[in-house]
């Protein structure tokens, strides 16, 4: 079914469903240890005011605004009021240094900041000492340091002071060319690259889903938003997309704490990212574990035929009779974990490991597979409900084109593609030929137009003998082993792979407990039975590869991959070039001598 008329451009879209919402609950935030809501009419009422407050500072259309706060009401009221305003916004990861900050904030040249709290205004400050003054920073929390020539606003003060002004709301007059934001690729390596979105761009995206949502069914509809609203992904469908279809959007407390918000909020959408449910999947299996005896038994019984349908197979009667029973006894208490009302929970921002999606799939998790780049709004593709091959990312959008060029490289055309990157055209000619998206995915298309993704054009190994190899395949394969917390795999112009293995947490505890160091000691890595676990857990993964995909040497870390690192993307994907970086030495030791 097509979408319904939305309107011209964003603003409006939420303008007419904040009209027909009114007083009803809209955003959501824990206070206190409660939850505190704000209605439709509350949110508007707060973006006009802060558009406002955005034009007594000359901020107008075309002007880029930066926001830097984690996932909160007042984000979402800030981009709207951008919007409201004509302006651009541009939003920032939490997790930058105030280096990264300082590069956008100068790249974009940001006539305004909304910042937010814990560590971030200490960063801003820092990065605000070394560019060009914005006219207006308005601080959430503590406010940072800021430039003389900056005025430093807090929220109410920024409200209040809008509440005064009589600046035009241009909001409504935007055209669907005109740019709704730049999102920056937070990036594996090397600088951000600034992609400018315009309205049409996030409008095609929506428009692009609509019928996989009469599918599932649009109705009292609940988002939990826990990717950050900085990466395309979360901005579109976490932000626009509920508004759109008049849900409600509920901030999650942070990753630490989505098992139990799930059970909170019951949202009935769940937009994630692979690595969250591959730790999902490591708890679950672990708690399962703990419990042992006939709860164990049963869990795995229920499992083992869930598989089983998903390869269409037909029961006999005292099968169906126990999978009947089973759906009871183990897949409704799982689904319970996710709030007992979820339609689709949409995995997208790096490739799923079949396994895992099979996982979820088989114990009666509505899981979908999609595909997206930030320079497409995101998404390009995802699995329809009623069809699900959870091994591909599902056909594309309604509205893209998608073709496969004679290399492999994934081609898309459509409304949904960006305008280029900022101030970077030789970049932007790289990648739009002749109204192509050249995404750099490598991947194929099955008879009925399904895609599936193998691999990154730069990222594919290529052996010394020749051989390619698709290094995620091989890494998710070896995440499959509860033994093994983070794994990354080598062997460029070598003779074979090797990897850096970071043990399970438990595994790592148990071993500075034996050695009586601290957990992120580096001499846990010469603990010989910490090794022997994690090399036989290599082995059983080694055994589901073909030879060339076979890990032959492992360095064990100590210290994992995180965001706080630099070792981790935002969207927690790994960045290659700085483990090489930090890490070159050990690697270049896993092929010497034995």
């Amino acid at each position: 079914m097509s979408a319904p008329d939305l309107g011209p451009n964003l603003w409006v879209m939420f303008e007419r469903m904040a009209i027909r919402k009114g007083q009803r609950p809209f955003l959501h935030r824990r206070q206190g240890g409660a939850w505190r809501a704000w209605s439709w009419a509350e949110v508007a009422e707060q973006a006009r005011t802060l558009a406002r407050c955005f034009a007594a500072h000359g901020i107008g259309p075309g002007d880029r605004v930066v926001i830097v706060a984690e996932n909160r009401p007042e984000w979402c009221i800030a981009d709207l009021a951008c919007l409201a305003r004509g302006a651009v916004t541009a939003p920032a990861y939490t997790s930058w240094t105030a280096d990264d900050l300082a590069y956008v904030l100068s790249h974009c040249e940001a006539r305004a900041l909304v910042v937010g709290g814990g560590a971030i205004p200490e960063r801003v400050a820092c990065a605000l000492a070394r560019v060009p003054p914005p006219a207006l920073v308005v601080a959430l929390e503590q406010p940072p340091l800021v430039p003389s020539q900056t005025r430093l606003l807090d929220w109410r003060a920024a409200l209040a002071e809008g509440a005064q002004s009589p600046g035009d709301l241009l909001g409504a007059r935007a055209e669907a060319e005109d740019l709704a934001c730049f999102i920056y690729t937070s990036g594996t390596g090397g600088r951000p690259k600034g992609v400018m979105l315009p309205h049409r761009s996030i409008m095609s995206n929506i428009e692009g889903v609509w019928g996989l949502l009469e599918e599932v069914g649009i109705g009292e509809d609940a988002f939990l938003s826990v990717l950050p609203l900085s990466h395309a992904y979360e901005h579109t469908v976490g932000q626009f997309l509920p508004i759109a279809i008049g849900a409600e959007i509920w901030y999650a407390d942070g990753v630490e704490r989505v098992a139990s918000d799930l059970v909170e909020v019951r949202p009935t959408i769940f937009t994630c990212v692979p690595r969250l449910l591959e730790l999902m999947r490591q708890r679950i299996l672990a708690a399962v574990a703990r419990r042992g005896g006939i709860e164990a038994r049963l869990f795995h019984a229920a499992l083992a035929l869930g598989l089983r349908k998903l390869d269409g197979m037909r029961f006999d009667p005292a099968r169906a009779l126990l999978d009947r029973l089973l759906e009871r006894l183990v897949r409704a208490k799982v689904r319970a974990r996710f709030g007992g009302r979820l339609k689709a929970m949409v995995s997208g921002g790096a490739a799923l490991s079949p396994e895992v999606g099979r996982f979820f799939l088989a114990l009666g998790v509505p899981l979908l597979q999609g595909y997206g780049q930030t320079e497409a709004g995101p998404v390009i593709s995802v699995n329809r409900p009623r069809r699900v091959k959870i091994e591909t990312v599902g056909p594309p959008l309604d509205g893209v084109e998608l073709r496969i060029a004679e290399d492999g490289e994934i081609l898309v055309r459509g409304r949904l593609i960006m305008k280029g990157y900022f101030k970077d055209p030789e970049a932007t000619a790289a990648v739009l030929r002749d109204g192509w998206l050249y995404t750099g995915d490598v991947g194929t298309l099955d008879q009925d137009g399904y895609l599936s993704i193998t691999d990154r054009k730069k990222d594919i190994i290529v052996l010394s003998g020749g051989d390619n190899v698709a290094p995620q395949k091989v890494e998710s394969t070896l995440l499959l082993e509860p033994e093994i917390a983070q794994a990354v795999v080598f062997g460029d112009a070598r003779p074979h792979l090797v990897a850096l293995i970071v043990p399970a947490k438990a595994l790592l505890e148990a071993a500075a407990a034996r050695l009586g160091v601290q957990v992120g000691s580096p001499e846990l890595a010469g603990d010989e039975e910490l090794r022997r676990t994690i090399e036989e857990a290599v082995a059983r993964a080694n055994a589901k590869l073909s030879a060339i995909e076979r890990v032959r040497r492992i360095a064990i870390l100590s210290e994992p991959f995180t965001v706080e690192n630099g070792l981790l993307t935002p969207t927690l994907k790994l960045r290659r070039s700085r483990i090489v970086e930090r890490h070159g030495g050990l690697l270049e030791a896993l092929y010497g001598p034995s």
